[in-house]
């Protein structure tokens, strides 16, 4: 018998195939942190031997999620400031705590607490846009998470960087100090177009083309930022990127709730990857993306759930099933973005949009042992018809049980393994404390 590490057994296993199909009563083996072989759990009992053996009898196994847009450290503002549009929000509310409070200490604990809180809903990797994001790198690489980390950039100051160039100097040094991590790789982050210039851009483009990264960024949020963009430099955001050489296959454009039918076209060309947050763009009232359009145009949509201050939660299995329902009330069509789509959107299509498809994003053979299971135990979980269908509209975040990153595992029984609630939840009380003095 061949001696590995772990075996995970289970009911179901959704490895997240072309054949979208589901595995009933296999195994997973798993060894210095990697998936040597998915087999029937009868033979891998035969063919396996390890002290440690999790039978998940039910269970649905499957990919860990991959949130495909986060600002980690803003967990510390949730629900700071409601029901209000956003430049209101940002202006008003959000931008003035920033310049009050921003420092290393709050994007550590703000992270701190994203983190935790990703990892209880089944999320195993995130891309995330924020200020010093050395810290938000070092919390999750020290939890054990997966992180791709977002080399900032605007063009004014604050806490973090004085200038434009220092922003992007320290995103590269960023990028330098990670390149041997397995777990924290990068993209260049220029918040949106509104708050870059075109000088800014160039130096970003010739820096991704160069170290072939992907581009992060706000796009289209709202109608206000069309407006805007048309008064000062005459054209629509996306044609003013498109004329600076950003729109191609590097492109994450995020929300994107306001595109024309030549705009769909044109990223369809392009090979833009659109991020979708869609209950973040309901709270304020961006509008919506239309994602049934995008995908009848073969253009690939993931999935994010932006900020605890614009979404109030980090639940991806909530996200994935807002994406599938606003796409069916918003086109007419029942059919759009099917469960096994949504699924697609929140695993391996955002794995590939990230650079990180030969890693995560699916259960196979070599991958990176990036899992979760969902229990079944309960009422909530029976009964069980269509897999894809019951994880989509049937599952939240509270049914993840376990959650296992390159082989470790991060979460047993709904307990944090590698960092401590209690610890978490008073530093963030400290900070909530802080952000109500007058």
């Amino acid at each position: 018998m061949c001696i590995i590490q772990t075996l995970l057994s289970a009911r179901h296993i959704v490895p997240v195939d072309r054949e979208n199909s589901v595995l009933e009563n296999h195994s997973i083996a798993i060894d210095n942190g990697r998936i040597v072989d998915i087999l029937p759990t009868q033979k891998a009992l035969k063919t396996y031997s390890t002290n440690s053996h999790i039978e998940y009898d039910n269970h649905i196994l499957m990919p860990g999620l991959i949130n495909a847009h986060t600002h980690a450290a803003m967990s510390l503002l949730r629900g700071i400031a409601s029901d209000i549009p956003l430049m209101e929000w940002l202006q008003n509310h959000i931008w003035p705590i920033e310049k009050k409070w921003l420092d290393e200490n709050f994007v550590h604990d703000g992270s701190e607490l994203a983190i935790a809180e990703m990892l209880r809903g089944g999320t195993t990797c995130f891309n995330d846009m924020y200020f010093f994001p050395q810290v938000t790198a070092r919390v999750a690489s020290t939890i054990g998470i997966r992180a791709v980390i977002g080399m900032i950039a605007l063009e004014f100051p604050t806490a973090y960087a004085a200038s434009p160039d220092e922003y992007l100097s320290k995103g590269l040094s960023l990028y330098d100090d990670y390149k041997t991590d397995h777990l924290i790789t990068n993209v260049f982050a220029p918040h949106a177009p509104y708050t870059i210039s075109d000088a800014t851009f160039t130096k970003i483009n010739s820096y991704a083309n160069e170290l072939d990264l992907p581009i992060h960024m706000h796009i289209h949020e709202t109608k206000s930022e069309i407006e805007a963009s048309i008064k000062e430099f005459g054209m629509r955001p996306l044609a003013r990127l498109d004329k600076l050489g950003l729109v191609n296959p590097n492109l994450l454009a995020v929300h994107m709730t306001q595109l024309n039918q030549q705009e769909i076209q044109q990223v369809s060309e392009a090979g833009v990857t659109i991020i979708h947050c869609p209950e973040s763009n309901m709270k304020l009232a961006s509008g919506f993306c239309p994602t049934h359009e995008l995908l009848k145009n073969n253009v690939r949509v993931i999935i994010g759930t932006d900020s605890c201050a614009s979404n109030d939660d980090l639940d991806m299995f909530s996200e994935i099933c807002s994406t599938a329902l606003i796409a069916k009330g918003v086109s007419g069509e029942a059919t759009a973005f099917s469960s096994q789509q949504a699924i697609r959107a929140a695993t391996i299509d955002a794995a590939e949009a990230l650079g990180l498809n030969d890693e995560i994003g699916s259960l196979e053979q070599g991958k990176s042992a990036d899992i979760i299971a969902i229990s079944c135990e309960r009422i909530e979980g029976h009964p069980l018809y269509d897999i894809h269908s019951h994880l989509v509209y049937g599952t939240n975040s509270s049914r993840v049980s376990d959650v296992f990153v390159s082989g470790r595992q991060l979460l047993r029984d709904r307990i944090l393994t590698t960092v401590s609630e209690d610890e978490i939840i008073a530093k963030t009380e400290r900070w909530a404390q802080k952000f109500s003095q007058p």
